[in-house]
């Protein structure tokens, strides 16, 4: 462990029993607030500076879920001791004015502010993939022979729930591959053609931005393209939500799903579902979930225990974000990613997954080494990066054209760390070759 991480470690613990110390004798938790985070306040050069991490590894695989930025990561703290001494004199809302029912409006407010829609249109979820897979299996026209629509950049765990409508729903399922070169062109093409060959397509699955290449997909005039053809889109937007600079009235859906612990930076096990507000009958509530009336789209989440503490600290990240400013944030992201990107276009073995155009992509940026050409290969091209040069990426299966190396810069990265990977790659780009 470097002197670093020590440091941060012990500094970790002792917040601890300072904390319970602050609190012991509050009947209830009295959360403090965070430090004023102003709208546009941060600057992205200073960035970094607000995020502890590990200086040893070069981290390049932000795609995982987002580290929390120091703020928010003390407020978690603050959170979590506070409502693990309060226990159910909170949980149950046992003192009026200071409840958990108060602490989950708050948070389904400050996502709503955030993505710039009613409060009764967002669900505060567990993760991203339960509010996609909830609202595909819980889609309430689709009947025996109706077509479910997927593609291969498309979520493990969502083309897993599409699947399911077939196994269980007795739908057909229908899925299809991703052109390469992804063009604008391209891309509408694919999903008109697949479109016009599945005249029975009740539902269509769209990925904004592919957790796999990174390709961002235009996701409005496919929407709009199925909706011309009868068909509902349900959008998973986990990788563009407080990365690309846009509302959800933007894309024109009506069904989306995202992890909050991804570019929101909020703890992890929280994600959101939105459902436009005249569309909420159309999916269904979860497993028999009466304990909320059908008409609140929280019945739509299944019923049980959720991180509290972490669902308490989605205003203060939120509160990040917008300190970041999305359309600022979204400028630096994708200027580290053509940093690296830039740097190895003169080496013929590196071939990337994502057209030029800035249109079809944000940080996310996958390749593949010549050679390349199978999972075990990929696996090698992520085990010598990390063994040799301390850049940790990722290798991605699932892709038809192939599997690929995914890189991902974060929002704590440096352009130190990307120069690491510039030199790994100039360093073993022809290892198959």
């Amino acid at each position: 462990m470097s002197p670093t991480s020590r440091r941060q470690l012990l500094k970790a613990a002792a917040v601890g029993p300072a904390m319970l110390a602050a609190t012991r004798g509050a009947a209830v938790p009295h959360i403090p607030p965070a430090p004023t985070l102003r709208p546009n306040s941060i600057p992205v050069s200073a960035l970094p500076g607000h995020f502890d991490v590990d200086s040893d590894i070069h981290n390049m695989e932000a795609g995982y879920w987002s580290i929390m930025p120091r703020v928010v990561a003390e407020h978690y703290v603050r959170n979590t001791l506070e409502v693990n001494r309060s226990n159910s004199i909170y949980g149950r809302g046992a003192i009026a004015g200071n409840n958990w029912a108060q602490g989950a409006h708050a948070a389904q407010a400050a996502i709503a502010r955030q993505v710039g829609c009613l409060p009764e249109e967002i669900c505060v979820t567990r993760s991203g993939s339960d509010a996609l897979q909830q609202l595909i299996v819980n889609y309430r026209h689709l009947k025996p022979g109706d077509a479910a629509i997927y593609c291969d950049l498309d979520y493990d765990a969502t083309i897993g729930a599409m699947e399911w409508l077939g196994t269980l729903k007795g739908a057909k399922v229908v899925k299809f591959a991703m052109p390469e070169p992804a063009t604008t062109a391209n891309i509408l093409q694919a999903y008109e053609d697949v479109l016009k060959r599945t005249p029975e397509a009740k539902l269509l699955l769209i990925t904004q931005v592919s957790n796999r290449t990174g390709l961002i997909i235009p996701v409005k005039q496919i929407v709009a393209m199925a909706r011309a053809r009868g068909v509902d889109t349900i959008v998973d937007v986990a990788h563009g939500i407080a990365l690309l600079d846009f509302q959800i009235e933007d894309l024109g859906a009506d069904f989306a799903g995202w992890s909050v612990h991804k570019w929101t930076s909020a703890p992890l096990g929280t994600g959101a579902m939105y459902i436009r507000k005249s569309r909420l009958a159309d999916i269904d509530i979860a497993y028999e979930n009466h304990h909320l009336p059908p008409d609140d789209i929280n019945a739509r989440l299944p019923a049980g225990t959720v991180n509290f503490a972490g669902w308490l600290t989605i205003p203060t990240a939120v509160d990040f974000h917008f300190a970041v400013g999305a359309a600022a944030k979204e400028r630096h992201m994708r200027a580290l990613r053509d940093r690296w990107v830039n740097a190895v276009r003169d080496l013929p073995n590196v071939m990337l997954t994502v057209p030029d155009d800035p249109a079809r992509y944000c940080t996310i940026t996958s390749f593949r080494l010549k050679g390349m050409n199978s999972d075990e290969r990929a696996r090698q091209v992520q085990r010598v990066l990390f063994e040799k040069h301390n850049v940790l990426t990722i290798w991605r299966a699932g892709v038809a054209a192939g599997p690929v190396i995914r890189v991902t810069p974060g929002l704590y990265s440096t352009e130190t760390n990307v120069d690491a990977l510039v030199a790994a790659l100039r360093a073993e780009h022809a290892m198959f070759a």
